[in-house]
């Protein structure tokens, strides 16, 4: 090879290269989780959560009276209220559904309240591998673990708002003990099953379902009377609002 192939040569790797090291910011901007044959892409990027950023989430009222299921899924909803059904399905290491709590929580909250539907959230493990994946089992195990309705709720919310940086261990054993502390949980042996995660394989075997059942092909995912909503509904309050009161007609 002369002097003029290798110079071509170098010029080459080093436009591949370039053309590598664009490619993975790129991919930063699109958070892919892959899970037990499902991919899960948050829109970081795609324009929907810039669009939701920029909304306004309502202020918290009352909440509805809240009632831990024997599968692990958690109904929120007035006596009597049925209809509509508003599902809601995340992972407390989703930081997609940790933003989406921040946002619209309130105004799933607040419809239950009002009476204009029935909320139901249903914890699963999105994540197929490492760290994430265990962090998800611990921390959703963990909920199981608390019977009340109300001190689900706070203790739903602790999860996420110490939700660990991604790529990174959480979720540890000490501080979901001491989160339910904080988050006034008084469920007998609490405690022994976070520490025991005596859950566990009731989350997985609930996640495994649902994710089969539901078809669910990633978190968050909110259905309304069982169909798929879009996540730029979601994702801005008062559009969430608007469909969900008119389901209810």
């Amino acid at each position: 090879m002369g002097k003029g192939d290798r110079e071509k040569s170098a010029r080459e790797k080093i436009r591949e290269q370039q053309a590598a090291d664009r490619a993975r910011e790129q991919r930063k901007k699109v958070v892919t989780y892959l899970s037990v044959g499902v991919v899960a892409v948050a829109a970081v990027g795609l324009g929907w959560w810039y669009t939701a950023s920029q909304s306004t989430s309502e202020a918290a009222g009352d909440t509805a009276p809240t009632t831990v299921q024997s599968d692990g899924s958690v109904v929120m909803a007035k006596e009597g209220v049925v209809a509509p059904v508003v599902d809601i399905y995340e992972d407390f290491q989703c930081p997609v559904c940790k933003q989406l709590e921040e946002i619209s929580g309130s105004t799933f909250r607040n419809l239950a309240a009002e009476g204009k539907a029935k909320v139901v959230y249903h914890p699963i493990t999105i994540f197929g591998d490492d760290p994430m994946k265990s962090n998800s089992i611990r921390a959703a195990s963990a909920a199981r673990c608390v019977a009340d309705g109300k001190q689900w709720l706070a203790y739903h919310d602790l999860l996420y708002k110490n939700q660990p940086t991604e790529g990174t261990e959480g979720f540890k054993i000490d501080q979901l003990v001491g989160w339910g502390k904080e988050a006034g949980v008084t469920a007998p042996g609490f405690d022994a099953c976070v520490t025991q995660q005596q859950k566990a394989s009731a989350h997985i075997a609930y996640t495994d379902k649902t994710l089969k059942d539901q078809k669910i092909q990633g978190t968050p995912t909110v259905k309304l009377n069982g169909k798929e909503m879009d996540l730029s509904v979601v994702s801005k309050p008062a559009q969430l609002r608007d469909t969900v009161t008119k389901a209810a007609k």
